[in-house]
């Protein structure tokens, strides 16, 4: 991993310098180490205001991301699975850099298609079958002549 820059997709880095680091008391058991060490680390990226991103990539990261988003269009993002402060800090950038990655993914246009002629006619098919075993089922009237 790059120290100065965060590579997200070929063409998206974020410097290391836009990211922003809070370290926390993690919650739960752990003795003292816990109830002594702050770490719980908690990531902040300006996306609203961030250089690295144009435009587009904004927009779609803010709509993509939006629970994870705050009103002044910052990214929080946290960890406190390990008890090292270091590698909870590498967890939460391993998540950030997938996080976004997902986000900036352009979707493929859905080409409309039909079904083949040979589908219709297997469906079709097995429209009428289903019918015909339904119809067997009935209860049959005895003539009333």
């Amino acid at each position: 991993m790059n120290e100065s820059a965060v590579h997200i997709t070929d063409t998206v880095s974020v410097p290391t310098s836009e990211l922003r680091f809070r370290f926390t008391r993690s919650s739960g058991p752990g003795g003292q180490h816990a109830n002594r060490s702050a770490t719980q680390v908690e990531l902040l990226f300006d996306v609203a205001n961030s250089p690295s991103l144009n435009e587009t990539q904004r927009q779609r990261v803010l709509s993509k991301l939006k629970s994870r988003i705050d009103q002044e269009g910052v990214l929080h993002l946290a960890s406190q699975e390990t008890r090292s402060q270091l590698r909870n800090r590498e967890e939460v950038v391993e998540r950030f850099q997938v996080l976004m990655r997902e986000a900036l993914r352009v979707p493929k246009r859905r080409l409309p298609t039909r079904p083949s002629h040979a589908a219709q006619e297997r469906r079709l098919e097995e429209k009428r079958r289903r019918s015909e075993t339904k119809r067997r089922r009935r209860r049959v009237w005895p003539n009333a002549d």
